[in-house]
């Protein structure tokens, strides 16, 4: 749009408060439409995918390497030469003018063909101050019936969204919009072994831990393992979160309009059960409290019961256990995926 388009003050605060529709977005995990799957390589990768979407070898330290993978049109043959919606507009009713509108993930891509929400606000509010909803539609690429006059257009697609005022006249148009949104799908493994996804969870912040530009607050929390999210293109940190004690790696990610990225997390830990036994291999105690703690005496996680299960990121811990007012303790040494059970004799 040129600048004799721009929105007037009260536009412009629509304009803002549109923009955030989007973040308000609870869940996103649409169902899988891929044009292709080429051969994974291992590691992340990126794949083409039409707008509706449903591993590296671990390296030292806690940041999983990024994914990767070359760049791939979202649609072979595309360009501003492809055939694009509304090149004919059909009647307007008398006093109305049609509006065809449609979305892309680049200026010179194709039209997205599903997964695009798309809602009409008059430009102007109400005295209470909200911007009156005059159409939406989940088509594609639909066309609105509308008085002349000045109207915000806001698409969403995903957390991805965009906003723009338009001012229509008697005569009928069709407006395109740009929304750069990509797919993130995130798994974790332990020494190659996937992690269970209902063991696993994912927030993701926007900008670069890397570079020290992550925001402070997830722009998506608790993600699951498998689950497409939809972004707007850009750098994004991933935290992803094993068990509930400490077991949690980093990563940056890049989200690229209309591909699909998919990252895998690699987790350095293990499942460690704890009992209170008499003798060894004995019954567990019951209404036993437990307390995990580093070397250097950090505590890392605590629990109440005959049988706690935490998962630990490898190292050395100490169990305390007390039980009828006593305490009684072992060290123990956590190895990368291998899950054991670790007995505290009463003596």
């Amino acid at each position: 749009m040129d600048a004799s388009r721009l929105a007037p003050a009260s536009a412009a605060r629509a304009l803002r408060a549109l923009r955030g529709i989007g973040r308000r977005v609870a869940r996103v995990a649409l169902a899988a439409g891929l044009i292709a799957a080429a051969a994974a390589p291992a590691g992340a990768q990126s794949l083409q995918f039409l707008g509706t979407p449903p591993s590296a070898a671990p390296q030292a330290g806690p940041f999983a390497p990024p994914p990767s993978g070359p760049p791939r049109a979202i649609v072979p043959g595309g360009g501003a030469g492809a055939r694009e919606p509304h090149a004919v507009l059909p009647p307007s009713p008398p006093g109305k003018a049609a509006l065809g509108v449609f979305a892309r993930f680049s200026p010179e891509g194709q039209a997205i063909p599903r997964g695009v929400v798309w809602r009409v606000f008059a430009d102007r509010p109400e005295a209470s101050g909200a911007f009156p909803l005059v159409a939406e539609s989940t088509d594609a690429a639909p066309v609105f019936f509308l008085t002349p006059g000045g109207y915000i257009i806001h698409a969403s697609y995903g957390l991805a969204n965009t906003a723009q005022r338009i001012v229509l006249g008697p005569v009928s148009r069709r407006e395109g919009f740009v929304l750069p949104a990509g797919g993130l799908r995130l798994e974790a493994d332990v020494e190659n072994k996937t992690i269970s996804p209902q063991k696993v969870t994912f927030d993701i912040f926007e900008g670069s831990f890397l570079q020290g530009r992550t925001s402070t607050q997830p722009y998506y929390r608790g993600a699951g393992a498998g689950e497409v999210v939809l972004l707007p293109e850009g750098t994004y940190h991933v935290v992803s979160t094993y068990g509930d004690a400490n077991a949690v790696v980093r990563a940056d990610v890049s989200v690229q309009p209309g591909k699909l990225t998919d990252a895998t997390m690699h987790h350095r830990a293990a499942q460690v059960m704890l009992k209170l036994v008499k003798v060894q291999g004995g019954e567990a105690q019951a209404d036993t409290q437990w307390t995990v703690i580093t070397p250097g005496g950090d505590t890392i996680k605590e629990s109440i019961g005959a049988f706690p299960v935490f998962v630990l990121t490898e190292g050395d811990y100490a169990a305390i256990a007390r039980n009828g007012g006593k305490n009684y303790s072992r060290e123990f040494k956590v190895d990368a995926g291998h899950d054991q059970e670790v007995e505290v004799l009463v003596k």
